[in-house]
Parts: structure tokens; C-alpha cells; sequence
């Protein structure tokens, strides 16, 4: 059986952290840039020419290209044939949390009780989602998400009869009402089906997909064309300041369910996306 270390999973998830409260993906970047040929309004366009230059400012300073660097969100593939050596998987990925955001300088927002609200001071606990998988590699995607846009996801327990335009109206209601709260232009999860849990987590691991990645399922990729058009008709615009790139994706995922139930569940991501990932290899252990 392969191994990974402790200590090599700390130091990744350290080096994660850092890099995607710094450094804004190229999908992203370059979808700013298109945007400055397709904006119709002049403010919305001056907005994405400060959006680039702030992305450049953080990637060429090193520093958070947003001041809430969020809670830290660790989506975690675990291959079953792989054996972590010298300590706790959970307790490694947390550690290498809490070193890369006092080694980053990022704001440690996560607090012990969510109703004494005393900060911890070091960003953990993070949210991590583990799946297990086939193989002896360790994937870790580490996904900061900040209030802004995470306080206006919604879930909502649709009736099988509400169809797949009552699922799509709530999409597009939710994204109405979220206005200009998430500093958009944003990028909109979907999740439909499962059970109500399984609906949030579906719609937070689709933001983990490039901006224009659309699903693999033909049918599915129609409706996220269609639910982004009806999106950016809204005409909340760039930081809700009117235009017509409110949103810059929609990535839909669906999974079965009840036949009794129709969970929909929307997650928005800010105009930051910020996403990191890195697979560690697992490694034949001399000590047997």
C-alpha cells in the first residue's frame, strides 16, 4: 500500500491557500477581458478594468486580491488503496489551513460558536468534504468562500410537478434578489435532486469547474446556456451597477432523488472564483 505524509499534505494545502486568495485563474481573467468588448455599459466596463487591475495587483504584489479571504472550503479525494502516514488526514489538512493563512497574511474569519462568535484565530476549522475514490492519490481542491456570496445561496424544496421551469424560475429569482450582494459578474451553482444535503453540496462543487466548462450531459448544458442568458437579462450588471454581465457562468449538477422531491439548491460564487487544486501521488513505504 502507497503512503503520503502528513507533513506533505500540510505543506500543500499551506501553498493552496495562499494561491487562490492571490491569484486569480486565467478562465476567470480572460473572461474579464472579453467582457470589456461585450459590456454595455460604461460603468460595468470600468468596473472590469478595476477587477483586472486589482487581479494583477495581488498576483504581482502577493497579496489577497479581496479583503475576506473566506472560510476555507477543502474538497478532498481520498484514493482507497492510500495509507496517510503519522497522523490525522483531517488534522493535517487543518493545519496546513491554519499555516497558510497566518504564513499569507489572510484574514482569519471563522469563529468557534455561531452564536458567541469568539474568532478562533486561525481560520479552522476548514469545511472539508471528503470523497473516496479509487487509486492511491490524494486530491485536494482548497475553495476560500467569502460572506458576500455565500449568505445569498438558497435551497429550496421544489414539488416534482414545479418541473424543470419552476426549478429554473428559482434559480433565476434567487440571482435577481441576491442583486448586487455578491459582487458580481458571478458564477452560479446549481444542484438538483438528491436529498436537501445532497442538493448544497452539488451546487458548491460545481463552482470548482472552469468558467465555460459546461456539463458533460448535452441537456444539462442547454439549460445552463439558457438559465445564464436569462440571468444576465436581469441587467444587474457588473457589482450591481447595471449592464449585461451579471453572471459569467451557470454550472448545473444533478443527481437522483425521491419521488417525491424536487431539492434545488443555488450557491453563487463571487466574481473571484477562487479555486486551487493539486494531486499527491502516493509513495511505496520502505518501512513495510
Amino acid at each position: 500500500m502507497k503512503t503520503i505524509h502528513v507533513q506533505e499534505i500540510m505543506d500543500a494545502v499551506e501553498k493552496l491557500c495562499i494561491e487562490a486568495n492571490y491569484d486569480l485563474g486565467e478562465d476567470v481573467m480572460s473572461c474579464f477581458h472579453k467582457a470589456l468588448t461585450t459590456e454595455t455599459s460604461p460603468l460595468g466596463r470600468e468596473v472590469f478594468e478595476r477587477l483586472i487591475e486589482n487581479a494583477t495587483i495581488a498576483h504581482e504584489e502577493r497579496v489577497p486580491m479581496c479583503q475576506d479571504t473566506g472560510l476555507a472550503i477543502l474538497f478532498v479525494e481520498v484514493g482507497q488503496d492510500l495509507r496517510i502516514q503519522d497522523g490525522s488526514l483531517t488534522e493535517a489538512l487543518n493545519e496546513g489551513v491554519r499555516r497558510g493563512y497566518e504564513k499569507g497574511y489572510l484574514r482569519k474569519s471563522v469563529v468557534k460558536d455561531p452564536f458567541d462568535r469568539v474568532n478562533t484565530k486561525d481560520n479552522t476549522p476548514a469545511i472539508i468534504h471528503y470523497d473516496i475514490v479509487p487509486g492511491d492519490e490524494l486530491h485536494i481542491t482548497v475553495a476560500p468562500k467569502g460572506a458576500g456570496s455565500e449568505n445569498m445561496g438558497a435551497l429550496k424544496m421544489c414539488k416534482p410537478s414545479d418541473g424543470l421551469e419552476g426549478v429554473m424560475q428559482f434559480v433565476v429569482d434567487t440571482v435577481d434578489k441576491a442583486g448586487g450582494n455578491p459582487c458580481p459578474p458571478i458564477i452560479v451553482g446549481v444542484g438538483v435532486g438528491g436529498s436537501m444535503e445532497k442538493a448544497t453540496y452539488l451546487a458548491k462543487k460545481s463552482l470548482l469547474r472552469n468558467v465555460g466548462v459546461h456539463n458533460k450531459e448535452e441537456r444539462l448544458a442547454k439549460i445552463e446556456e439558457e438559465l445564464l442568458e436569462r440571468i444576465n437579462k436581469l441587467g444587474i450588471g457588473p457589482q450591481g451597477f447595471g449592464g449585461v454581465n451579471t453572471a459569467l457562468a451557470v454550472n448545473l449538477e444533478v443527481y437522483p432523488t425521491h419521488i417525491a422531491m424536487l431539492p434545488v439548491a443555488v450557491n453563487i460564487n463571487c466574481h473571484a472564483a477562487r479555486h486551487k487544486a493539486i494531486t499527491l501521488k502516493g509513495r511505496e513505504n520502505s518501512n513495510g
